[in-house]
């Protein structure tokens, strides 16, 4: 017998797997500080665990949640309050259930005519992200999958409205001379990507120094873009950062609006981390400038506590952003008149499929409002400020980078190294610093594989740092002061 063509769940099993699910959420959220950050089992291990048939029959109920309960134990857990790693925030419950509503409508967010009250909500959405971190308040844009994917719209956007020839119809190959772009040395990757992704290459990327707080150095930037004009090359676009993935520093936003105005430079700043720092009203003045920005790209699954993917690029002329990606199909083509209905997202970015992203965020603003919100933003703000204090106050330990935002970057010193390395001449210090960069290293890698803290890396100034990026609501002091503990016996392991 044929086996049922309907895809149906009856009222009683739809209702059983609602409460299972309902139930598998709560009791995460309930938990999640008590599991390891990092699961004790191999990568083979893990692989052999869901390493099976294709089914071609359906399976229990049962099975099923016990997988749900294994991939929980067997996952990376960044809502814990002791994961410092890289620059991933925990989902709030509010976010992570709308985003399950935003499945179960199952829209297709790419004009009003495909889901009118998501595009709404979306536009709405993006205005709120440009009033909070003072972009502006009737800002234009769309929600993108991230950081990376928001610094490539920019890039082409800006590309399009400083080019002399319709590159979109004839390509970057015969627009005459190299395009550049500047950006700090700090810069993210996803600019030098997007560069190779967009046909310019990486090398017309200007990669400009910081100074000694890690901050772009606008005089080599006026530098470097005259040299550039001199040999005949055709300078764009800046990017700046606002909050650098590395150490969280912020660029001299101002200083470097007004060097692009002076050279008519599309003016990006990548905020994907860093601009929701612009809410506290104690750190606004440290991001005087992003208000000039031509476009700027921000992630509200970073630091606003919304689950992934939760991108967004806001910009300011709303037709260069048309100009570069509007385009004409048949089976696209709007027909509604009204300027609300004909709206379409698909002309002011590359994706055409986009899911329901802005639900999460409107549901997590609603439910908390902006002050509460806030108040978790400035939190671990202060709990970067306490390991910083820790960090400078021991003996065995090491600031590597000025605390600007939350993020903390440090290392290890074994007994008697700091006096060694004050003593030291060039040569002696270069090979510390290499003894030390190795020992940090395996700290690193000893930390995150025991399960009960998490650290990344960075680099600064050439040297190796251990990295805590605190953008978490969970995170007390205490946590800071254990993970601290599990580093020194990490080296004493080692």
């Amino acid at each position: 017998m044929p086996a049922s063509a309907s895809l149906e769940l009856d009222p009683e099993a739809l209702q059983q797997l609602s409460q299972r699910a309902t139930e598998l959420v709560a009791n995460y959220f309930a938990s999640i500080s008590d599991l390891p950050v990092f699961p004790a089992a191999s990568g083979a291990e893990i692989a052999a665990r869901f390493d099976s048939a294709l089914p071609l029959e359906g399976e229990s109920l049962d099975a099923i949640f016990t997988d749900y309960q294994n991939i929980i134990e067997l996952s990376r857990h960044n809502g814990h309050p002791r994961f410092f790693g890289y620059v991933a925030s925990p989902a709030t419950p509010p976010g992570a259930f709308a985003d399950l509503i935003a499945s179960t409508l199952n829209a297709n967010v790419t004009a009003w005519r495909s889901a009118p009250a998501a595009t709404e909500i979306e536009r709405t959405v993006v205005r709120w992200l440009g009033a909070l971190v003072g972009f502006a308040e009737e800002a234009h844009g769309l929600l993108t999958s991230g950081g990376s994917m928001a610094n490539l719209t920019a890039l082409s956007i800006a590309q399009r409205s400083r080019s002399q020839t319709d590159t979109s119809r004839t390509g970057l190959w015969q627009a005459g001379r190299p395009m550049t772009i500047y950006a700090s040395d700090q810069i993210h990757l996803s600019i030098a990507k997007g560069a190779d992704v967009l046909g310019f290459g990486r090398d017309q990327v200007r990669l400009i120094k910081s100074d000694d707080r890690f901050k772009l150095d606008v005089r080599d930037l006026r530098e470097r873009i005259a040299a550039d004009r001199a040999e005949g090359l055709r300078p764009f676009c800046i990017v700046a950062s606002a909050g650098t993935v590395s150490t969280g520093t912020i660029d001299p936003l101002d200083e470097i609006a007004t060097v692009a105005a002076e050279n008519d430079l599309w003016f990006h700043i990548d905020g994907a981390y860093g601009a929701f720092g612009a809410m506290p009203a104690a750190k606004r003045k440290f991001f005087a400038g992003l208000e000039r920005a031509d476009s700027l790209s921000l992630d509200p699954h970073k630091w606003l506590y919304t689950p992934i993917d939760a991108g967004c690029l806001l910009f300011r002329d709303q037709q260069a952003a048309r100009a570069a990606f509007a385009t004409d199909a048949d089976y696209i083509k709007v027909q509604e008149q009204n300027e609300a209905e004909s709206f379409a997202f698909w002309d002011y970015g590359p994706e055409l499929s986009r899911r329901f992203r802005a639900l999460k965020i409107w549901m997590t603003l609603r439910h908390y409002g902006v002050r509460r919100i806030t108040a978790a933003i400035e939190h671990d703000l202060a709990m970067a400020r306490y390991m910083a204090e820790c960090v400078e106050s021991a003996g065995d330990l090491e600031l590597m980078a000025p605390v600007e935002l939350s993020i903390c970057c440090f290392r290890y010193l074994p007994s008697g190294m700091r006096d060694r390395l004050a003593q030291a001449d060039e040569k002696e210090r270069r090979a510390l610093d290499s003894e030390l960069d190795e020992l940090n290293a395996r700290i690193m890698q000893t930390v995150q594989r025991g399960g009960r803290a998490y650290l990344s890396s960075a680099n600064t100034g050439g040297r190796f740092a251990l990295r805590a990026c605190i953008i978490n609501f969970r995170t007390e002091p205490g946590d800071i002061d254990a993970t601290l503990d599990i580093v020194r016996e990490a080296a004493a392991g080692v």
